[in-house]
C-alpha cells in the first residue's frame, strides 16, 4: 500500500459495540497505517461492556463517540466495512471506494444474562473482530 493512509468507515446499526470494537482494533493493529472511523445507522450511546472489554486487552475506545452514518456521506473512504447484517441493507453507495465489504457479527448489546455472562459475548464479538481486522489488513497490504 501507498504511504498514504488508508481511510476505513464501520458501519453497524448502533454504532455503541461492533463497529466502534472495530474501529479501535484497526487503528491499534494497524499501527496508525489506517485512519478508521465508525459510525451507525440509528445511533446509540457507546457501550459500556464494549468500552470494558477493550480495555481488557489494552485498547481505550472510551474517547469515541457514537456517530451518524450521515455524518460521513460527502467524505472519501477506501473502504466502507459493515459489521451487521440491517446496516449493510441500508448502507448506500459511497462513490470512489475502492472496496464495500460485509462481515456479519453478533449483537454482543443483545446479550442477555448476568454481568459475567453478558461479558464472555462481548469478548467473543471484540475477538472475532480482531481476527477479522487482521486478515482484512493482511489481505490489503496495510500491515506490512
Amino acid at each position: 500500500m501507498s504511504e498514504a493512509k488508508a481511510r476505513v468507515l464501520f458501519l453497524c446499526t448502533g454504532n455503541s459495540c461492533r463497529s466502534q470494537m472495530a474501529e479501535g482494533w484497526a487503528r491499534f493493529l494497524s499501527r496508525g497505517r489506517v485512519d478508521a472511523f465508525s459510525a451507525g445507522t440509528e445511533p446509540k450511546p457507546l457501550h459500556p461492556l464494549a468500552i470494558r472489554v477493550m480495555h481488557d486487552v489494552g485498547i481505550d475506545i472510551s474517547g469515541q463517540q457514537s456517530k451518524a452514518m450521515e455524518t460521513y456521506l460527502d467524505q472519501p473512504f477506501d473502504f466502507v466495512i459493515t459489521v451487521c447484517d440491517r446496516a449493510k441493507e441500508r448502507c448506500p453507495v459511497w462513490p470512489g471506494i475502492k472496496e464495500r465489504i460485509h462481515w456479519s457479527f453478533d449483537d454482543p448489546a443483545d446479550a442477555t444474562g448476568t454481568e459475567e455472562e453478558r461479558l464472555r459475548v462481548f469478548a467473543r464479538v471484540r475477538d472475532e473482530i480482531r481476527t477479522r481486522i487482521r486478515l482484512f489488513l493482511t489481505a490489503h497490504k496495510i500491515d506490512a
